[in-house]
């Protein structure tokens, strides 16, 4: 075991105790193909399932892993009209289980997200009846200043590309505190506890994943 994955258990030990307080699980995962494992037993054969958009679930295998399990799939991207996109969302906010990623998480246990349209923090805080919180050890923040400080200067610009947003942070790779029209820095979310105990599992993965 290297020095940074032993740092990494004693962390995550520290961070699911902080997530309990505050009316969330935690577990901790050494590798990506681990938090597969872990992820695919939470959620039960015939269970509809839906996720936001991330990077994180994306590299980690987590996504293709549940596109193999025999469960109901509510891709917000499979709508092909307005009509049938405001239908599907319908059924996304009432769906079993809802899996994210987050932008950080605070040394104190609590999440932080940047949004665009709303949709993926939407369903973080109400609507589907679990959530599933997946996110790399770099995310890790000592404060909700520090974390929304780096998610506007490490995770906004990439992800502004990743979408193909006409913001000046995709042109600069620089946050410019933009009021763009393609701007998807919207609603800034902290979730410092759940009022539905256990809803909420926070999976921490001992590497780095996402932006």
């Amino acid at each position: 075991m290297s020095y940074k994955s032993e740092s990494y258990q004693h962390t995550a030990a520290h961070l699911i105790r902080q997530l309990e307080k505050r009316g969330m699980n935690g577990i901790y995962c050494a590798s990506s193909r681990e938090a597969a494992d872990a992820v695919a037993q939470m959620i039960p054969s015939g269970s509809s399932v839906t996720w936001g958009g991330s990077e994180t679930l994306e590299e980690s295998g987590i996504l293709d892993r549940i596109r193999s399990m025999e469960v109901e799939l509510l891709d917000r991207k499979a709508a092909k009209t307005p009509e049938e996109s405001r239908a599907l969302y319908g059924k996304i906010f009432c769906a079993d289980y809802f899996l994210t990623g987050t932008n950080a998480i605070t040394t104190d246990g609590e999440l932080v997200n940047i949004d665009g349209n709303g949709n993926r923090v939407a369903c973080l805080l109400y609507g589907p009846q679990h959530v599933i919180v997946v996110t790399g050890m770099n995310k890790l923040c000592a404060s909700t200043e520090d974390a929304i400080r780096r998610i506007h200067t490490m995770a906004c610009p990439p992800n502004a590309v990743r979408v193909k947003a006409a913001t000046p942070c995709a042109k600069t790779g620089v946050c410019s505190d933009c009021l763009s029209p393609d701007c998807i820095c919207c609603q800034t979310v902290i979730t410092r506890k759940s009022r539905q105990p256990g809803r909420i599992t926070v999976v921490l993965i001992g590497e780095e994943l996402g932006f």
